[in-house]
């Protein structure tokens, strides 16, 4: 029996991942910082099935020893910030929270052992400013954000490790990814919730920043597919994993409107604090190298993305007024 070792499993990626190693035969455990009460967030459901490990990204020693005792074939890196505004309030905690326990894990895997397949969840957010769109693997860095910048460098630590010890380690380079697991106080379930919510007479109107802004949006169901397959070829590699197509925040809350059968005009506004500066380059990835290499291919269109997020969040809160 494989077995994989995931960080972040609470969240949207790793409770999508751990359903499909769970699938594939995998042992899988969770390395869960803090106490064995600890909810399991988006995994809870798996508890049953899943090995759990309580530690701490940043303790070397203790990854070490989860390590030994464990000895997993992969090991999955999930865990990490993902609201890109909160590292600037809190630039020296996402450094630490990103590089710091990416670096750790890598030292653990080269003193226990180097044969364990390491995948790292990177961000498109890397690209920043970059001198093209669409970004690929090779596109120079320019990162924006203490968020980017903490990213790139765990991005970079890997593929110097990887060069000078002969790891089998990959980096995956994320671009926007979505689902009904993804916490409200993002922009695609703040729409979704939002028409939802709207629909069932619960609120009016629904406010959000730059309508014109473009994202490269996926299923994050997909995403976590394309994670596995990467650590399933006979050399490692980098890769971008996109859509490869920009939508703007317009088109994804007239989609998700529509599909409750509402115009998205007459119920959206624009909150001035929401705006952000307008971007030099849009940041939108070019999947090819993925596509041609794992063979991977979405298997959620963006319309059917947002039609499973809107039919998710009706659900819920139809199950809320009915409870009430």
């Amino acid at each position: 029996m494989r077995r994989a070792l995931i960080t972040g499993i609470t969240g949207q990626d790793g409770s999508f991942l751990a359903e499909l190693l769970l699938e594939q035969g995998y042992e899988v455990t969770g390395l869960v910082r803090g106490t064995s009460d600890r909810s399991l967030g988006r995994s809870e459901l798996l508890r049953e099935s899943l090995s759990l490990r309580w530690c701490d990204l940043l303790d070397v020693e203790g990854l070490r020893e989860a390590l030994s005792e464990m000895r997993p074939h992969e090991l999955y890196h999930l865990a990490s910030p993902s609201f890109v505004p909160t590292s600037w309030e809190q630039p020296a905690q996402t450094m630490q929270a990103i590089i710091g326990s990416s670096a750790a894990l890598l030292e653990a895997v080269l003193a226990i052992d180097p044969s364990i397949r390491v995948f790292l969840a990177s961000s498109t957010a890397i690209f920043g400013d970059a001198p093209e769109s669409p970004q690929r693997e090779d596109t120079q860095c320019h990162p924006t954000s203490p968020y980017a910048i903490a990213k790139l460098a765990s991005h970079q630590l890997l593929g110097v490790l990887r060069a000078r010890h002969g790891l089998y380690a990959c980096s995956g380079i994320f671009n926007n990814h979505e689902s009904e697991r993804r916490p409200e106080h993002f922009v695609t379930r703040k729409i979704t919730r939002g028409a939802a919510a709207i629909k069932l007479g619960l609120e009016q109107e629904l406010y959000l920043g730059d309508l014109d802004a473009v994202r490269d949006w996926s299923f994050a169901g997909d995403m976590m597919r394309a994670a596995w397959l990467t650590l399933q070829q006979e050399q490692p590699s980098d890769y971008v994993l996109a859509s490869g197509i920009g939508h703007t925040v317009r088109e994804f809350a007239q989609v998700a409107f529509a599909c409750v059968g509402l115009e998205a005009e007459r119920y959206l506004r624009v909150d001035p604090t929401l705006v952000r500066a307008p971007e030099t380059t849009l940041n939108i990835g070019d999947p090819s190298h993925a596509r041609e290499t794992l063979g991977w291919q979405p298997q959620l269109s963006f319309q059917q993305l947002i039609e499973r997020m809107v039919n998710a969040d009706l659900r819920a809160l139809e199950a809320a007024q009915v409870s009430a």
